[in-house]
């Protein structure tokens, strides 16, 4: 489903931005955009239009916006290499995230950040936490949110750049993972592990072996519980990179009990001061986003 939310949630919803990947997508999807002050933009720009695109279409009653806290996690406590292979991001992006959240703030919507946790982390919590009966929408780039999914939570996958994003609910997350359910993902993360964020899984088992192996015994507990009945090969790589494969998982899986408020009213969409935000934009030389600001 493509830019088209007929989400069937009722009368209460919530949008949860994942703050980071959005302006990393972004950053990465436009082209280097500076204002008349020699400013970089881009991220600004991109950020907003993707945020006033899911308030016009999706018209959720709350909303929240998380963020990654600076400096190590609990899961650098655990593996100390993790993301160590990401290549750091240029200084104009992070220039960005402070004058990003000011115009947040200036607009009344809550920002999620907590030391030592990730964005994923705080919306895992928030999504788990809050009324079950509340549809919820998670907007990111990152498919691993996915794992998030349920009969009351959908994820808005950006796609080509900023511009299109894909809802996934239930079917579609099965479809795309070719029968595999969102809570499995993690499961198959803790088999063919991530590049993306130097999680190691285990050695020789890819995308199509690890599905294969979830399919048919649905956990790492049930996989070593019958390693007898996969084949020799197999079995030895599974064996020797026990440890490791449960350590991936542990590494991939999102928190569901970080601190985060989970009283639905502190998220509600209050009559922001659009004077303000709309202030903030015009001073970065934003003025479609303030034109846009001022129709929603």
């Amino acid at each position: 489903m493509e830019n088209q939310l007929d989400l069937n949630f009722g009368q209460a919803s919530l949008a949860v931005v994942d703050g980071n990947a959005v302006i990393h997508r972004a950053f990465h999807a436009l082209p280097p955009l500076t204002n008349k002050q020699n400013q970089p933009v881009g991220a600004v720009y991109g950020f907003f239009r993707v945020l006033f695109k899911i308030i016009r279409e999706y018209q959720p009653t709350h909303l929240a916006v998380a963020f990654d806290s600076p400096g190590p996690t609990f899961r650098h406590q655990a593996f100390p290499e993790y993301k160590a292979t990401r290549i750091k991001a240029p200084k104009e992006l992070y220039q960005q995230i402070p004058v990003i959240k000011k115009i947040l703030k200036s607009m009344q919507v809550p920002v999620l950040e907590k030391e030592g946790l990730e964005a994923d982390d705080l919306i895992g919590s928030l999504v788990k936490g809050v009324d079950s009966q509340v549809g919820k929408l998670i907007v990111s780039g990152d498919s691993d949110l996915l794992q998030l999914v349920d009969k009351n939570t959908k994820v808005a996958l950006l796609r080509q750049g900023v511009s299109q994003y894909q809802v996934l609910g239930l079917s579609e997350v099965k479809d795309k993972y070719q029968g595999l359910a969102p809570e499995q993902l993690i499961e198959l993360k803790g088999l063919k592990g991530d590049s993306s964020d130097n999680i190691p899984g285990v050695p020789g088992v890819g995308d199509k072996t690890g599905r294969g192996l979830i399919k048919r015994f649905g956990s790492l507990e049930d996989i070593y519980r019958h390693l007898e009945e996969i084949p020799l090969g197999l079995r030895k790589k599974l064996t020797e990179n026990k440890e490791q494969a449960f350590l991936s998982r542990d590494l991939g899986r999102i928190k569901n009990d970080a601190p985060v408020p989970l009283e639905l009213e502190k998220y509600r969409i209050k009559s922001y001061n659009k004077k303000e935000a709309i202030k903030l934009l015009d001073q970065m030389g934003l003025k479609v986003l303030a034109r846009d600001l001022s129709r929603t």
